[in-house]
């Protein structure tokens, strides 16, 4: 095992240059003909529908060879277009037609000619889309908690089913002829007396008609290939489309052969996937275990091998997606959650890093695109090679790799049922969520939870804007204990995740109900096997993963409350109470003779005195939020009190979600982690108790509030830890940004490493790194021209910084800059 030192081709730059070079466009070829499917198939199941109208597709999509590739497989005309997906919604299209072009972030053009082919077969979808059902399915005291901004169900809302990822072995080791077979001697060994045989046989059908389609689809390839050869003058060009086409005559139908074989047969799964429902979160994982034994085994050199994967890695960027635009607040920077991971130990519980796990990291290196989001898993035996490489790719700046604790995550998911074996194979879907791949049907991401609306809505005794959302738990004045408050907030926090809990089963009804994924779903075990799709509950493992938001935020507010309320009864609730519903207002509020001697010293002193107003007898609202700022301990600073708190906070949202099952027979498992939903669920949230004012940012993951943190790297990674990470688990998610001098030279690196296995000791989950100045970032905001190819760590996904919307871009400006 070596470290990769190859040198980046030209070929690569061209294609990622290529690839950036416009803006992307909406295509409506996809709804054009799913449209003209489901019309011609009214009549049969719909899983049959479902494969019928990916076959459609499949052979009569516009299929392109862009110049230079190596890989091949196209999901639209245009590079980094989007097809649109009206059997989960479309009406939010239409009503966004004119702001497309114009939006802050994820800009998309679309001609007229696009949105009147669009405006013909969106009313064939009213009231046939997964989005209207799900709606339908859902409780009264749902939809408004959902209006309120306590939760968002938005990812499989309003899209196709994500966040999951494939046996990518199996199908490189059987093709899709190994496929066929696994159907047919499943349909010939049924029972045919069975009555739930009529079901599964459609089903397996359907396996089979979408595994021919894909099989067809990459000859159209190789007949394109062969096509375009005999016309190029080029000589190496012919002799590259000539090798495309024998590739594309072979996988992804029949078992690779090399190297070159396998990625291309990965590639076309990881297309076909997405071309079939517009879930994101495709994620390869453990790409390096699975694709390891083709490079192992091919006589290549490592500069011909080196570069088919740095085409590979341009090629992840070609996806794309449309959302609407008030998710692009939430996951901005045109993210598709392409993760894919490397190292960490085998099912015997061996170390496998291997040399494809340096290759991955080269290819990050050599091609400096946000896709795919790269990781790392590490344990006690991760070789420090592995380590250093990855800390210089860290050093690049571009917020990767992220890294993973083994000796968290594995017992996290032995608890929640998964088998010892499945879980030491565990890899990451989309930003931070563990699952087993090829066995899985995880539902991350199902929903984000507002923890901190959750404590608003408690204080204000259930109500919200005047109505009462949530249960009558007693008013903030009436409470005499911290006790008795916490017990409040507890019981809020049932009622809202029984609502979330409803939420959620009611869009995975949807999905079972009217959008069932057969081509995904052959490639999971055991949906052949058990005759079901995923979205009916065939793969082994069937969780639902929503996330808590917000917890440092309610961890500080309750820290203060506890200490200025209760303990040193430096402010009434009264007080505290009113200065919430004002946000701080700069109104006269009480009396300063009520309040202790030390405390009129820091108004008086300390904290903005020009605000106070009469200082001999009263003090301003904006003087007690200096108070909740600077005489609470914060989350952050290594600190028993507040620390203790956020764990406490994480611990009742994990175990409230623990408690309820899904409709495909598995358990909701919960996760701490927000993507960037931190930033719109703050902009509804109103002033906290922690000196937070209304509208702003709440913490990301389990990151401290940015600026709290004021005692360094070492002190914010030991509160982290202190949450119980085995409890999330679908993940937690830690940011931390250092200016780029923090880890200059060896020694920077060395330093990295050294608080990186500190942080894992103490049984941190996750942590990820930006390194960039804040100097860098304003000046980006500034002048986004000077900066297309800056990419920053986002939340659990990296993106090109000038492409994000400001209110994320002023987030990731905020986060703390630690220096070692």
């Amino acid at each position: 095992m070596t470290k990769n030192s190859t040198k980046v081709s030209g070929r690569i730059q061209k294609l990622a240059d290529d690839l950036y070079s416009v803006t992307p466009e909406i295509e409506a070829e996809r709804a054009n003909l799913i449209t003209k499917s489901y019309k011609e198939t009214e009549a049969y199941p719909m899983i049959t529908r479902r494969a019928k109208a990916l076959e459609k597709i499949l052979n009569e999509m516009t299929i392109v060879i862009r110049d230079d590739e190596l890989i091949v497989g196209n999901l639209t005309e245009k590079p980094r277009a989007c097809q649109i997906f009206p059997e989960f919604s479309n009406k939010w299209v239409s009503q966004e037609f004119d702001t497309l072009a114009k939006r802050k972030g994820d800009v998309f053009l679309i001609s007229e000619e696009v949105k009147t082919s669009l405006k013909e077969v969106f009313g064939y979808w009213d009231g046939r889309t997964t989005n209207e059902l799900a709606t339908e399915f859902m409780f009264e005291e749902t939809k408004q908690a959902m209006n309120a901004g306590v939760f968002t169900v938005g990812n499989y809302y309003f899209n196709g089913v994500g966040h999951i990822c494939v046996d990518y072995g199996k199908i490189l080791s059987l093709g899709f002829k190994g496929i066929i077979a696994q159907a047919e001697d499943e349909k010939a060994r049924a029972d045919k007396c069975d009555p739930v045989y009529i079901k599964k046989q459609s089903f397996l059908n359907s396996v089979i008609i979408t595994a021919n389609a894909t099989i067809n689809f990459s000859k159209r390839f190789a007949n394109l290939a062969r096509k375009l050869s005999s016309e190029t003058t080029n000589s190496r060009r012919k002799e590259e489309l000539l090798t495309i086409a024998r590739n594309c005559d072979n996988v992804p139908e029949n078992p690779a052969r090399n190297f070159h074989e396998a990625l291309q047969s990965f590639w076309f799964v990881q297309a076909v996937i997405q071309i079939e429902s517009n879930g994101h979160s495709i994620s390869p994982m453990r790409f390096d275990q699975y694709m390891y034994p083709y490079y192992k085994n091919d006589n290549m050199t490592s500069e011909s091998a080196q570069e088919l994967l740095d085409c590979l890695w341009v090629k992840f960027n070609d996806i794309n997606k449309v959302r609407d635009e008030s998710s692009t607040k939430a996951f901005g920077g045109y993210p598709m959650f392409q993760n894919l991971i490397v190292g960490g130990q085998n099912i015997d519980g061996k170390d496998d890093t291997n040399e494809l796990s340096f290759m991955c990291l080269t290819a990050t290196e050599h091609t400096k695109l946000p896709q795919p989001s790269i990781s790392i898993r590490v344990w006690n035996k991760t070789p420090d090679a592995l380590l250093l490489k990855a800390a210089e790719v860290t050093r690049l700046g571009l917020g990767m790799p992220a890294y993973y604790n083994d000796e968290v995550i594995i017992p996290s998911l032995t608890s929640h049922g998964v088998s010892l074996e499945d879980a030491r194979d565990y890899g990451i879907i989309g930003c931070v969520e563990p699952q087993k791949g090829g066995k899985t049907e995880g539902w991350h991401d199902a929903a984000f939870f507002n923890t901190a609306k959750v404590l608003e809505i408690t204080i204000n005794n259930g109500m919200e804007n005047g109505k009462q959302l949530g249960l009558l738990t007693g008013e903030f004045v009436s409470f005499t204990t911290f006790d008795q408050f916490m017990d409040a907030y507890s019981r809020q926090m049932e009622h809202f995740v029984e609502l979330l809990a409803n939420a959620d089963n009611s869009v995975d009804l949807a999905h079972g109900e009217r959008a069932p994924l057969p081509f995904l779903s052959s490639m999971v075990d055991d949906c052949i096997g058990r005759g079901k799709s995923l979205q009916e509950g065939g793969a082994y493992y069937n969780f639902t993963g929503p996330q808590g938001v917000g917890i440092a935020n309610v961890a500080d507010s309750l820290a203060a409350i506890k200490k200025l309320v209760f303990e040193d009864k430096s402010v009434s609730q009264e007080v505290l109470k009113d200065a919430l519903d004002s946000n701080f207002g700069e109104t006269i509020m009480c009396d300063i003779e009520k309040l202790k001697l030390d405390d009129k010293k820091i108004l008086v002193e300390d904290l903005e005195s020009s605000k106070v107003i009469n200082i001999g007898s009263y003090t301003t609202k904006e003087n007690l939020r200096q108070m909740l700022l600077n005489r609470a301990p914060k989350f952050g600073n290594d600190i028993d009190e507040v620390d203790e708190l956020a764990r406490l906070t994480a611990t009742i949202y994990c175990r409230e979600v623990e408690k309820y099952t899904n409709p495909r027979g598995g358990r909701f498992q919960p996760g701490l982690y927000p993507v960037s939903a931190n930033v719109p669920m703050g902009s509804q949230t109103g002033a906290m108790a922690d000196g937070r004012k209304a509208g702003e940012a709440l913490a990301d993951g389990v990151s401290p509030v940015s600026g709290r943190d004021k005692n360094g790297p070492t002190s914010a990674a030991n509160s982290v830890a202190k949450i119980d990470h085995c409890r999330a688990s679908n993940g937690t998610l830690f940011n931390q940004k250092f200016h780029p001098s923090a880890i200059q030279g060896q020694s920077g690196l060395q330093n990295l490493v050294a608080l990186l296995r500190t942080f894992f000791d103490q049984k941190g989950m996750h942590v990820q790194f930006n390194v960039v100045s804040r100097e860098t970032l304003l000046d980006a905001q500034k002048n986004p021209d000077n900066y297309k190819s800056l990419v920053v760590r986002v939340a659990g996904y990296s993106a090109h910084f000038a492409s994000l919307d400001q209110t994320i871009q002023d987030d990731i400006i905020m986060r703390t800059e630690q220096t070692m």
